[in-house]
């Protein structure tokens, strides 16, 4: 995506809100934002990273291009591609299995030229309050993430599982945002021998109402 003109987002993304008849509460709720980080937003306080333009534009049907300022005139939504939204995700079942697919979700052209996407409908509790059960996270594929990323995560050929990632010079955690949930440590010979695989880094919260 082109670089964010700092100048143009903010009045953009609160025309954007004026023309779509939606409060911010209401954004908030659609998008998973929360309305005073959106109100950030509209203040020019701070420039949200790409995934979260994309949710914005794609709640308010505009294009995530006119939206930062990168095109003067053309606002429309931009083209999507179809990704499957997975019920499940398992150590031997192909993640484009039909009987897996629960639904589809869309993401724009210029996101999935950056890699391959697939979505995930999340079960339980213990990323709460930011995701909920039932709610859908946009993945991109991808073995490794970065310290304090929030990956889709395979242990033991089990169920995959969404969890902040932390990695330490003896192994890994994988740390809930729910507190009623422990922490999941694994060490280097675990990761080997289970083993514990990164799927992908979730790039987007669809919030599921």
């Amino acid at each position: 995506m082109t670089n964010f003109d700092t100048a143009q987002f903010p009045s953009r993304l609160l025309q954007a809100i004026d023309d779509s008849g939606m409060s911010m509460r209401s954004l908030a709720e659609k998008t998973g934002i929360s309305a005073s980080t959106i109100s950030r937003y509209a203040n020019g306080m701070i420039d949200p990273k790409v995934p979260t333009v994309y949710t914005l534009a794609r709640a308010l049907r505009v294009s995530p291009e006119w939206l930062i300022g990168a095109n003067a005139s053309d606002r429309r939504k931009t083209k999507s591609v179809k990704i499957p939204v997975l019920g499940v995700v398992r150590a031997g079942l192909p993640m484009d299995a039909v009987e897996n697919i629960i639904d589809y979700e869309e993401i724009s052209e210029e996101m999935a030229r950056q890699g391959e996407f697939f979505a995930l409908q999340i079960k339980g509790d213990s990323m709460e309050p930011k995701i909920s059960d039932g709610d859908v996270v946009i993945v991109r594929k991808q073995p490794t993430v970065e310290n304090g990323e929030i990956a889709i995560v395979l242990v033991n050929g089990d169920e995959a599982t969404v969890k902040r990632v932390q990695r330490f010079d003896g192994g890994i955690n994988l740390i809930p945002s729910n507190s009623a949930y422990n922490v999941l440590t694994y060490t280097n010979a675990q990761i080997e021998s289970l083993p514990v695989q990164i799927l992908g880094k979730v790039v987007e919260l669809r919030a599921k109402f």
